[in-house]
């Protein structure tokens, strides 16, 4: 996933080739994962340990796959959106890759809930979940801080309780410092921005401050593998601050969540995750 490699080029300064991220995962069968979907198209749910970390009111979960490698780069992103986007699919992709996942091989994990369960969790909570992923094969670490979906059906009360709970992870010293990217994460079916993304923004800049400019990038998901001039040109339209290209565009990334349907219907195709 370009995404992913975006990452490490960026922040580190220095040239792994995309190649460096494909060594494919060597993942015990017997205690790592779940078979969940059987067949030619093989889906598995990767066993994590789980834990709450009490010091945050059961508010941030941490669920960790594999051990940490101390001397290893470790990347932290950060998602933020509205809710329904097609993030569930997104963090998978991301963990897919990382674990070396060719789209050839028919096989597919997953490390966030069952769909269901969390549609149902998310609008019941102001819960953070933070996935860690430590696959001794790659040149990184990754850890995606996932936000409860902003537009909680209970109004911005909740809302309010997630930016409290991100500022809450941000300042202890158990929690994460840093972050490499925050991720604006968007439909590609809109053409304009509403008054709860523009305030996710705004949440964002108040927690981090105007230094974190630079390091906001898109990710456009349920995408046809188009150009997505209309959500581009709402975010210029809106001078929302991120990261550019040379040519004033912002930086984004595309993802057409379809990954799963492909597999399961076990037809042939092309995950069209790329850079623009």
């Amino acid at each position: 996933m370009i995404f992913v490699y975006f990452l490490h080029r960026q922040s580190q300064k220095i040239y792994v080739p995309p190649s460096a991220f494909l060594q494919r995962a060597e993942i015990s069968r017997e205690n790592k994962l779940t078979l969940i979907h059987e067949g030619p198209q093989k889906h598995y749910h990767l066993h994590t340990e789980i834990n709450m970390l009490d010091e945050y009111g059961r508010e941030v979960r941490k669920w960790t796959w594999e051990k940490k490698t101390p001397s290893k780069p470790n990347k932290i992103v950060l998602l933020v959106q509205e809710r329904d986007v097609g993030k569930a699919t997104l963090i998978n992709s991301m963990v897919n890759y990382l674990l070396g996942v060719k789209f050839e091989e028919e096989e597919w994990y997953e490390i966030t809930e069952e769909e269901e369960a969390r549609h149902q969790s998310e609008s019941q909570t102001s819960e953070i979940t933070m996935y860690e992923v430590f696959h001794v094969k790659s040149p990184i670490s990754l850890t995606i801080i996932d936000t409860p979906g902003y537009g909680d059906t209970r109004g911005l009360d909740k809302d309010l309780e997630v930016a409290e709970n991100l500022a809450t992870l941000f300042q202890s010293k158990d929690g994460v410092c840093e972050v490499d990217a925050v991720c604006f994460v968007i439909q590609a079916s809109k053409n304009r921005l509403s008054d709860r993304q523009h305030y996710i923004i705004s949440s964002v800049l108040s927690l981090f401050g105007r230094d974190i400019v630079n390091n906001i990038v898109i990710l456009i998901t349920h995408s046809d593998g188009l150009p997505p001039t209309n959500i581009l040109g709402a975010i210029n339209k809106a001078k929302i601050p991120c990261r550019r290209d040379k040519s004033g565009q912002p930086v984004h990334f595309l993802f057409n969540n379809r990954q799963t349907e492909v597999l399961l219907a076990g037809t042939n195709g092309q995950m069209n995750i790329r850079e623009n």
